[in-house]
């Protein structure tokens, strides 16, 4: 099994930045790629960017190209989502998630362990 843990969420007023942080713990040796979603109140679990194992590879949402940076340490068992230019739609409970040891995946499905949310709010 693999634990992850998010942290770094907040409140932050539009044009301001975040970052995210999502530590993997138990059998990290078997976790591939990893990515973060988000979920706002009312809408499905949307993925916003993903990762691969080497951290060569990387997909973003439309939405957030430009803004938003995924990579990752694996000496530290460790994600983050550097968000920039924060919009008020961004806000959203932001979920780290990974898989087996195989790429990137933009299906929800496709995602085998999951983090409990950390909350993102934008002000305007």
């Amino acid at each position: 099994q693999v634990q992850l843990v998010e942290s770094g969420g907040g409140q932050v007023q539009a044009g301001g930045s975040l970052r995210l942080s999502c530590a993997a713990s138990g059998r990290t040796s078997s976790v591939g790629a990893m990515g973060w979603f988000r979920q706002a109140p009312g809408k499905e679990r949307e993925l916003v960017g993903a990762v691969s194992w080497s951290g060569s590879s990387t997909y973003y949402a439309d939405s957030v190209k430009g803004r938003f940076t995924i990579s990752r340490d694996n000496a530290k068992n460790t994600v983050y989502l550097q968000m920039s230019s924060l919009k008020p739609e961004d806000a959203a409970v932001y979920y780290c998630a990974a898989r087996g040891p195989t790429g990137i995946t933009r299906l929800l499905k496709d995602y085998e362990y999951w983090g409990q949310g950390t909350q993102v709010t934008v002000s305007s």
